[in-house]
């Protein structure tokens, strides 16, 4: 068999492997579609546990059968990246309406990961549900598989407009994205808004979108940066964590999004032993089961106010947010305003409703 050699610039070939793999990630792993907020993996993690017949009603199933499952049918990566995605739309302090509902250890806030795939369980949340509902009517474009053995949905109905209500974080080639999560209310208000009037301004929807709603709560100070976020698709917003002074104890009951509860206590004692932080006669961690509490105690001599204001200067106790909307529309990268968000699913939704409806009335 005679060798097929061709002779090519080392710099022309980098250049489109390079881009080759770029879009590779941009397109199909690290951002989600502006229409269902999810990314590739997500979507074929709830599609598994649909045609598995995980639903709410249903008895919780072994989640190494779901990865397993997932990784044989549709997602042709390693079980330990599908379970780390399973396990965060798991994680109330991780996602503002969890999609999956998960049995056994599934981490903490203080950073503990979760128990290995065999040991925990999980099923569809009934939200989750709501975004599949209607997708066996023919309402979205199915696809290939990796190896062409099967077909997997390239977005979900998505009866709820996810992308804004939990958000996403990922990193691609040369771009990222980190859109905060929503109120559902709020969100459905905006919605409705634009329904009404198209030509609606983003003023007018910032009247029912106060702002991002984190799953671990804490205090946005400041809109300059909120509204240019919106308006723009790119701002940043401080997030502080939410305190009370009682007698001569400073009571943190909540944390801004993402910070880690120990490493945040571990840094805060550091500082009072560096005498950074002054004033602090103890700290004690009394969260439990019913929700966060930190408990810093002052000395009877300390300004509380002081004492404030420096662990909100030295510590995680206030972080910067980076808002960038980026997400998929029509297999390109975007960055999108408010407005666009919620254009691009009601948009949607009415493609799926007359989809469905076709489907229902050629079956009748």
């Amino acid at each position: 068999m005679a060798e097929d050699i061709q002779q090519r610039l080392i710099e022309q070939e980098m250049k489109e492997s390079y881009v080759d793999y770029a879009m590779s990630v941009i397109i199909a792993r690290a951002l989600p579609d502006i229409r269902d907020g999810l990314k590739p993996v997500h979507r074929r993690i709830l599609f598994t546990m649909y045609k598995m017949g995980l639903t709410h009603t249903k008895p919780f199933k072994k989640s190494a059968r779901i990865t397993g499952t997932c990784m044989g049918r549709y997602h042709p990566h390693g079980n330990l990246a599908i379970y780390d995605s399973l396990a965060r739309m798991a994680q109330d302090f991780s996602l503002r309406y969890p999609l999956v509902d998960g049995q056994g250890n599934w981490g903490s806030i203080d950073g503990f990961k979760p128990a290995a795939e065999r040991y925990t369980e999980a099923r569809l949340k009934k939200i989750a549900e709501e975004m599949l509902i209607d997708i066996e009517k023919k309402t979205v474009q199915f696809v290939p598989n990796y190896d062409n053995t099967e077909r997997e949905p390239s977005v979900l109905p998505s009866k709820l407009p996810n992308l804004l209500l939990n958000g996403s974080t990922g990193i691609a080639v040369g771009m990222a994205t980190n859109i905060p999560p929503h109120n559902i209310s709020e969100v459905l208000d905006a919605s409705i808004a634009v329904i009404d009037n198209p030509n609606v301004e983003i003023s007018e929807l910032l009247k029912y979108i106060k702002g991002p709603d984190f799953p671990t709560g804490g205090i946005i100070s400041g809109i300059t940066g909120l509204r240019e976020a919106y308006e723009k698709g790119r701002g940043k917003i401080i997030v502080k964590a939410k305190t009370m002074v009682e007698d001569h104890k400073i009571i943190v009951t909540e944390i801004p999004y993402m910070v880690n509860k120990t490493m945040l206590i571990e840094n805060i004692v550091e500082l009072v032993k560096d005498g950074i932080v002054e004033c602090i006669s103890d700290i004690r961690d009394e969260s439990d089961r019913e929700g966060l509490r930190i408990v810093f105690e002052l000395k009877k001599s300390a300004d509380k106010n002081l004492v404030l204001n420096q662990l909100y200067a030295q510590s995680m106790l206030k972080t910067t947010f980076g808002i960038i909307m980026l997400a998929i529309h029509e297999n390109q990268p975007i960055i999108f305003n408010l407005k666009d968000a919620l254009k691009h699913h009601i948009t949607h939704r009415k493609e799926v409703v007359t989809k469905r409806t076709q489907f229902e009335l050629q079956k009748a």
